[in-house]
């Protein structure tokens, strides 16, 4: 068996009093910051629209890393022939360099 319970004129004047210095306290600070304000929804136009920009940013994102990528490949030297001498004379120099040996 549940009972409400009677409504009583202190408890009343208690939570009436309350509520009005809970009114007083938020007047006094002004309106909540923009970050704690509850959101306002969106239309589904907007929101399809703003999905589709989306969509656009990151499809231009991949493309511009795909062709990022595209440009650090590795691509067939075309002085191959007459590199051949230097990269030898590289390779004794370099051979030298890491030895201990005395000159």
């Amino acid at each position: 068996m549940t009972t409400t319970p009677s409504s009583d004129p202190r408890i009343e004047a208690v939570a009436a009093r309350l509520r009005e210095a809970a009114q007083e306290r938020a007047e006094a600070y002004g309106p909540p910051p923009i970050w704690k304000r509850p959101r306002k929804p969106k239309a589904a136009r907007e929101k399809k629209a703003e999905l589709a920009k989306q969509r656009k940013r990151l499809k231009a994102a991949g493309i511009r890393r795909f062709y990022g990528a595209q440009s650090r490949r590795p691509r067939p030297r075309q002085n191959r022939i007459g590199s051949a001498a230097a990269r030898r004379d590289a390779r004794a120099v370099s051979r030298i360099r890491h030895s201990n040996a005395w000159l």
